[in-house]
């Protein structure tokens, strides 16, 4: 298939995902896709990490690999990948002038091509289904990064192959980083293996995991009472 053939294609699924013209979508998305109305997760998470590791070297471990992670998505994405292809946003893009939606006003700066929100959103949710290793978990953590993702095609400022790329990158450094933390874990801990009805396999707390779940899904609440308040 030749590149102005998946170009046709990428055009065309973004149209499809792109606004509504209803304002309480348009009041939903623009509330999920940003960051701060997901600190109360984050903060949830970080809680899950502090209650569950008995010690703060573990910890650091922890936060510092994810920190890693984020750097070299943010850093490969924004310091090479995005000024090398120099992809306009497709509400920047010549030929998509008066076609694609805006939602609120909403606008974001630079190019288009790989998505960092969806890799540091696929980064967060994969790194964390690999360390807790809880099916539900898993499910709820992937439906988020997935809602988010879908944001910025709807506010017409990625592509969906921009998405799809980002997906893609974010998880597979989670995965290295994860393996990253696996290694360094195992040589200094041999505290790794729980066999008990309250926790995971990798040793975190189903009572903690729903506090976290719980965080998720009131955070999707507030913002439908949000968007039903903006309209």
């Amino acid at each position: 298939m030749s590149f102005e053939a998946l170009h046709t294609i990428d055009k065309c699924v973004l149209l499809t995902l792109n606004g509504s013209n209803n304002l309480f979508l348009d009041n939903l998305v623009v509330t999920l896709t940003s960051t701060y109305t997901w600190i109360l997760l984050y903060g949830a998470l970080l809680y899950l990490v502090i209650k569950n590791n008995e010690n703060w070297w573990k910890i650091m471990l922890i936060v510092g690999t994810i920190g890693i992670g984020l750097l070299i998505v943010d850093g490969v994405n924004l310091g090479i990948v995005k000024p090398l292809i120099a992809r306009p946003r497709p509400l920047n893009s010549p030929e998509l002038q008066g076609i694609v939606q805006s939602a609120n006003g909403y606008y974001a700066s630079g190019y288009s091509f790989f998505s960092s929100h969806t890799a540091n959103a696929f980064l967060i949710a994969v790194f964390f289904c690999l360390l807790v290793r809880d099916k539900i978990f898993s499910c709820f953590m992937f439906l988020w990064a997935i809602i988010v993702s879908l944001t910025r095609p709807y506010l017409g400022v990625h592509y969906p192959s921009d998405i799809f790329v980002g997906a893609i990158f974010g998880t597979t450094i989670a995965i290295l980083i994860y393996f990253l933390y696996l290694r360094i874990y195992i040589r200094f801990s041999d505290k790794l293996h729980y066999i008990s009805t309250r926790y995971t396999r990798t040793g975190y707390s189903f009572a903690d995991i729903d506090l976290v779940l719980t965080v998720l899904v009131l955070t999707f609440i507030y913002t439908v009472f949000r968007a039903l308040l903006l309209i």
